[in-house]
């Protein structure tokens, strides 16, 4: 099953923002684009992920 498309729900958990983004699952790894929360955040998330 490669190539799934997914939904990506992250949260910071130093500020609280949310975000919901779509991705692709490539062999094991999910590629959203994501870099970083608005608070400058690169590392300390909550993420959830669900299949579209």
């Amino acid at each position: 099953m490669e190539n799934m498309r997914v939904k990506v729900r992250i949260r910071c958990n130093q500020c609280g923002e949310k975000f919901v983004l779509r991705g692709k699952r490539e062999k094991g790894r999910i590629d959203t684009g994501f870099k970083q929360c608005l608070c400058n955040n690169t590392e300390d998330f909550e993420i959830e992920e669900q299949m579209v």
